[in-house]
């Protein structure tokens, strides 16, 4: 059935643009229309630990020697809270640091008490996976790495595919960009016809696929009760 709803939003864009003083969009506060096609592309800066390849990140695995102490040499995981537990000393903060510093953390805290004269090295012999989460209606939701770039079909695929309740109508990708976050409101079906393109997603983009609590956050925000017919991009609040 022709369904005139399904077309507000591929009609909004121009009437907001006509009006001196549009409302905000659905009454959801600090919620408007982006003035962009596509979502915005993350910057260096929001990427900053992967950028700095030299600074330790939740995750990373490290070999750390303590010369003339081979019982303290080890292989350690940073944790998810970026710190690591070393043999006396206890917890350590890793992730932001070099491991030139966290080494020299590591002598300080040894010297005298533990260790006269500690010489300590730390290396990264495995780095963690920059991950992207998948939650809604897939088979498997859950936080996945990026290992090369990827689409959106590609991370529904990745989370196990649509199961059989999931409303192809409505998959939101939320990201942060700087100070603001940004959702992209898609239809799969129209990407999987080539209506528009595929759009790349990011590290730290949450993909949510079109199930229940997904609805009611897409309602809470545009007011609206059917599908989306074509892509959209939404600025949802400022992080301050």
């Amino acid at each position: 059935m022709f369904n005139l709803r399904k077309f507000a939003v591929l009609l909004v864009l121009p009437l907001l643009a006509a009006c001196a003083s549009p409302p905000p969009m659905g009454g959801a506060p600090g919620v408007s229309i982006a003035d962009y096609s596509t979502m915005p592309t993350p910057g260096e800066g929001d990427f900053l630990p992967d950028v700095q390849d030299n600074l330790l990140r939740p995750l990373d695995v490290l070999q750390i020697d303590v010369f003339s102490v081979p019982e303290l040499t080890r292989e350690v995981q940073v944790g998810a809270t970026g710190s690591i537990d070393f043999p006396l000393i206890g917890t350590v903060q890793a992730a932001g640091r070099s491991p030139e510093e966290l080494s020299l953390e590591i002598e300080s805290r040894l010297r005298g008490t533990y260790v006269l004269e500690p010489d300590v090295s730390t290396r990264i012999t495995e780095r963690s996976q920059r991950l992207f989460t998948i939650g809604g209606e897939v088979s498997n939701p859950g936080r996945y790495p990026i290992v090369a770039p990827i689409t959106l079909m590609e991370a529904v695929a990745i989370g196990g595919g649509m199961d059989e309740y999931a409303d192809k109508d409505e998959v939101l990708v939320f990201r942060t960009v700087g100070e603001e976050r940004y959702i992209g409101v898609y239809n799969v079906e129209g990407i999987q016809r080539g209506n528009y393109a595929d759009p790349v997603i990011y590290p730290s983009d949450i993909v949510i696929v079109g199930d229940s609590p997904g609805r009611r956050r897409l309602e809470s925000i545009l007011s609206l009760t059917t599908a989306i017919a074509t892509p959209l991009v939404l600025l949802e609040r400022v992080i301050r």
